[in-house]
């Protein structure tokens, strides 16, 4: 009895070790405690900084879904899609009327991260914003 018990609690460990955050609010199966986010500011509104982020994924990638987050205090967008098999999650949200930070976080099918690829898709995006 106590080793079926004990068995039962370290798999529910093990199932809840492998769950990690996600910027638009989900959870994912992955391995956590590793750095898979690259979070930068921009001087534009959210919609430029949302559609920048839309063309990005769409031109490297498949767009999967947009939304906004209604039970934040600020204004919260996020784009969510595959690029290079690696799903890629975009949460953009309003710091001030003309401030909007941006934050991109890639996911391995395997849970492991890809910040490289992150790094690549938030200099996409400050890309499209220059233009």
């Amino acid at each position: 009895m106590k080793t079926k018990i004990f068995a039962a609690l370290l798999g529910l460990a093990l199932i809840t070790a492998g769950c990690v955050d996600t910027v638009s609010g989900r959870k994912t199966a992955g391995v956590p405690f590793i750095k898979d986010k690259i979070e930068a500011r921009y001087e534009r509104s959210v919609d430029d900084c949302f559609n920048a982020a839309k063309a990005v994924i769409t031109e490297s990638g498949v767009l999967n879904n947009e939304g906004i987050l209604h039970d934040q205090t600020n204004l919260v967008k996020t784009v969510e899609g595959k690029v290079n098999q690696r799903t890629v999650w975009v949460r953009i949200e309003m710091v001030e009327p003309k401030i909007t930070a941006v934050s991109v976080q890639t996911r391995t099918p395997g849970g492991g991260s890809d910040i490289d690829l992150a790094a690549m898709i938030d200099k996409q995006i400050a890309l499209k914003l220059v233009r």
